[in-house]
């Protein structure tokens, strides 16, 4: 029996619909943006998949074993506490979470060798981590979609 969210999310069979279920996940919670920063997520979206078709998808792709990783400590106490909403249990630790995983985006941004990719990055960087925390109950439940 699958117990990490490697094992979990990556397996085989797992993994395309995961990533699947992922870019979903972020479609939706970008068209749902409003205001003046729903505008730039939106347009730092759009610049990321003109500029640079196959960057996101690749990326995401290059990401989900990172994400396993910063969610893993998570999944842990979550599983030995009993709980059974994951997506909730993400969302009471939002800051804390989100930081975990913006890390990643911050190394990828830092090293990126894509000018418009990075300028777009930074422009909703400041926001991010609100955004990130909005979106973890759809990322539980996403975990949790797998894990049952």
């Amino acid at each position: 029996m699958a117990v990490t969210l490697q094992e979990i999310l990556l397996l085989p069979d797992n993994r395309p619909k995961v990533l699947a279920d992922c870019q979903a996940l972020i479609d939706q919670e970008i068209a749902e943006k409003s205001g003046a920063s729903g505008v730039a997520i939106k347009l730092a979206y759009k610049t990321a998949t003109t500029f640079a078709p196959g960057y996101f998808r690749s990326t995401l792709e290059e990401m989900l074993p990172q994400i396993a990783d910063k969610l893993e400590p998570y999944w842990a106490d979550f599983s030995i506490s009993g709980g059974s909403d994951f997506g909730d249990y993400l969302a009471k630790r939002g800051p804390d979470v989100s930081e975990d995983l913006l890390s990643m985006t911050d190394a990828i941004a830092a090293a990126s060798k894509r000018p418009a990719i990075v300028k777009a990055y930074r422009a909703v960087r400041g926001s991010a981590a609100r955004n990130v925390e909005a979106a973890l109950p759809r990322v539980g439940e996403l975990v949790m979609k797998y894990a049952s």
